[in-house]
């Protein structure tokens, strides 16, 4: 789980600037705290331009860096309110009790220029510059790094952390499942309609429907009492009417009201539910899998009490 993050001269945060995930002494929070002691959640708020996105940006920003395809431009990242060229971001996560600290720091015209992987405090990987040298799969040093990518991006995807060395055999099994965890989290914006997903998971609406059918989705609501179920096809009579889509490939959605004998196709129903509908398979993605849920602008068009829903289903 994510432990804390340190931002230093990052979107909005000019000044150091520590997010610290672990637990405190708040009796009334104690459902809310893993067996580690990392908080399972938490919900960031003020005032509009206070900086709760920037937050969610500097972990979406590792997860787009290291499985991503498009990368971020770099001088984005770096506070508009400051002269200096560089911003730094570390991560600390724990993972079966273990910790694992990442560190990296760019620069808005050099790219990567440090970076600095450790387990238990023991250094795994460092990079400077164009140079680097991994102990993860095997002692290797590295020249002519591309400075738009993580070193250790590169020696994931060419490594998997597999290797024949028995004495790293432990990191390396925690290091694969610190990618895991991170592969598993998702990043969904309700009010955009849209969630990215970094590993093999499709959490797009339909393709979701057409990979796990509306079973998952219509066991959550029934067990929480919502008033509808959902139904994924290519053909539904609507009274005497029948609506067809003439490719076979493209299939409707339609919400089965109880009370109402019309089913509503989803382009007529309420723009809560619609939103409730497309954020929905990104909670139970994460909830199934392990991984992290970054939710930016978390009420947009839901209810209260759906707010309060979701939140209490994830933890």
């Amino acid at each position: 789980m994510l432990a804390k993050i340190i931002m230093k001269n990052f979107k909005s945060f000019k000044n150091e600037t520590v997010i610290d995930f672990t637990r405190i002494n708040y009796k009334f929070l104690e459902n809310n705290v893993s067996n580690n002691g990392v908080l399972k959640g938490v919900a960031f708020y003020g005032a509009n331009a206070s900086g709760k996105s920037n937050v969610l940006w500097a972990i979406r920003f590792l997860l787009d860096e290291l499985f991503g395809e498009e990368k971020n431009p770099v001088t984005f990242m770096k506070c508009l309110f400051s002269d200096e060229p560089e911003f730094s971001l570390q991560y600390f996560f724990v993972i079966e009790s273990r910790e694992i600290h990442y560190l990296i720091d760019f620069h808005t015209e050099k790219g990567i220029i440090n970076e600095e992987l450790y387990l238990d405090r023991k250094l795994l990987l460092q990079r400077m510059g164009s140079t680097a040298k991994s102990g993860i799969t095997e002692k290797k040093v590295y020249t002519d790094l591309n400075n738009k990518v993580l070193f250790l991006r590169t020696v994931y995807f060419n490594t998997g952390f597999s290797g024949d060395d028995k004495d790293n055999n432990a990191n390396n099994n925690i290091l694969r499942q610190w990618f895991d965890y991170m592969q598993n989290s998702i990043y969904v914006n309700p009010f955009l309609h849209r969630g990215i997903a970094y590993g093999k998971q499709d959490v797009v609406l339909n393709k979701y429907l057409e990979n796990e059918g509306v079973k998952e989705i219509n066991r959550f609501f029934t067990k929480y009492n919502f008033e509808y179920t959902l139904d994924y096809l290519n053909e539904r009579k609507v009274k005497d009417v029948t609506e067809i889509v003439n490719d076979d490939n493209i299939k409707l959605v339609f919400f089965n009201r109880k009370g109402v004998n019309v089913p509503i196709p989803y382009v007529l129903e309420s723009h809560g539910n619609q939103n409730l509908l497309n954020i929905l398979p990104c909670f139970l993605r994460v909830v199934q899998n392990s991984g992290m849920l970054l939710v930016d602008e978390f009420s947009g068009g839901l209810h209260n009490e759906l707010e309060r829903l979701l939140v209490n289903y994830f933890f």
